[in-house]
């Protein structure tokens, strides 16, 4: 059965809708590890090849969120029966929330390209993204020489074998979406990095116009602001403008410096409160095992973050904000397009793909070993 015109839009859409919630109840306890199998089982050899890596292959840390060729397995090429096996696989490495926010930043594709076939601005065409590091990778082109902006162009990649024995990773990643997930023997070891973006941050013409993908990412982060004194002001808006993307772009170590801002530990109790449920948004773009344990971790030590806001404090302009601590880093940034394009990111420190995780595993069964 062969896929007809828009249909992958109007899957979306309706996933959108729905609250993404059909897929994810799908899912008793949802298990990353049987919907990946049951995906990779109804694939064509042809596709497999394409799907999968070896665990340790470099392209695992080949990440980025710009409209780029990549390597792996794209929505566009799967028949219906399989792409309904991809979302709910989808929706059991990302939970009800994250895979909600992933499909709507999806069907924004077919949004930006009417836009940008309209003449009515958008990215300029050819070259980099907007807003990539110099020498960053070609965009993919399109009709007119410009992005192809595709909603099916989003791409999935399986590290390993899926196994509740084994580590095995997981990626879905295309234009304004990236999560890299590791599993280790069932659980989830390592959820990040995950970035999310969003272009338009607001549609403003046409049947989905007031539509925010990324809605709540900008409007808890501005209560958290307001609710802030005078003095704490002072400390956590620093001066100049915002930069013109997230500092860490798609670094595979992230660095950022040392922390700046306002410290959670100068905070009362309802602004502490705002914090971590601004951080909550952006942990809870993972399934559920995951974000649980990530905020009990990040609750025991919130006297150690910081949260910092530059540009504009006026809804609509340029403003960009960050929040730090030693094991963990939220970026957010809406400058581009005339401040109506939003990129952010949620970054573990230490554990980023689970790197450092495996490499103590690996050392304490090395070390019992020998010692046997």
């Amino acid at each position: 059965m062969k896929k007809t015109p828009n249909r992958f839009v109007v899957i979306v859409a309706c996933l959108i809708l729905s609250g993404a919630a059909a897929y994810y109840r799908a899912q008793t306890v949802p298990d990353l590890t049987a919907t990946t199998n049951a995906f990779l089982a109804s694939l064509t050899p042809e596709q497999l090849a394409k799907v999968k890596f070896p665990f340790n292959s470099d392209e695992r840390q080949n990440w980025y969120f710009v409209p780029r060729d990549r390597n792996g397995l794209t929505f566009k090429e799967l028949q219906p029966h399989q792409e309904r096996l991809a979302f709910a696989m989808t929706a059991a490495a990302l939970g009800q929330k994250g895979f909600q926010k992933a499909a709507t930043i999806m069907s924004l594709e077919d949004i930006l390209r009417q836009i940008e076939s309209g003449g009515r601005g958008g990215p300029a065409p050819g070259g980099a993204a907007p807003g990539a590091p110099a020498g960053a990778p070609q965009a993919r082109g399109g009709r007119g020489g410009g992005f192809n902006r595709d909603p099916e162009l989003h791409y999935i990649s399986i590290f390993g074998e899926p196994s509740n024995t084994g580590t095995w990773g997981w990626r879905l990643e295309g234009h304004h979406i990236s999560v890299n997930i590791t599993m280790d023997k069932g659980k989830f070891l390592a959820s990040t990095p995950t970035f999310l973006g969003s272009n338009p941050a607001e549609v403003r013409d046409g049947p989905r116009k007031g539509l925010r993908a990324l809605a709540p990412e900008e409007d808890l982060a501005r209560r958290l602001l307001e609710a802030l004194d005078a003095n704490q002001k002072k400390t956590a808006i620093l001066a100049g403008a915002a930069p013109n993307d997230i500092i860490t772009g798609n670094q595979r170590k992230a660095e950022i410096g040392a922390p700046t801002g306002l410290s959670a530990s100068a905070m009362n109790a309802k602004q502490k409160e705002m914090l971590l449920a601004l951080i909550q948004e952006y942990v809870d773009r993972n399934a559920a095992e995951a974000a649980s344990a990530a905020m009990n971790n990040i609750r025991k030590g919130i006297n150690q973050t910081t949260f910092t806001w530059i540009g504009s404090e006026k809804r609509g302009d340029a403003h960009y904000y960050r929040i730090q601590s030693p094991d963990f880093l939220i970026e957010y940034d809406n400058t581009q397009n005339q401040a109506n394009h939003i990129h952010s990111v949620y970054r573990d420190l230490k554990h980023d793909w689970g790197i450092d995780l495996l490499a103590e595993h690996y050392r304490q069964a090395h070390t019992l070993t020998a010692s046997r």
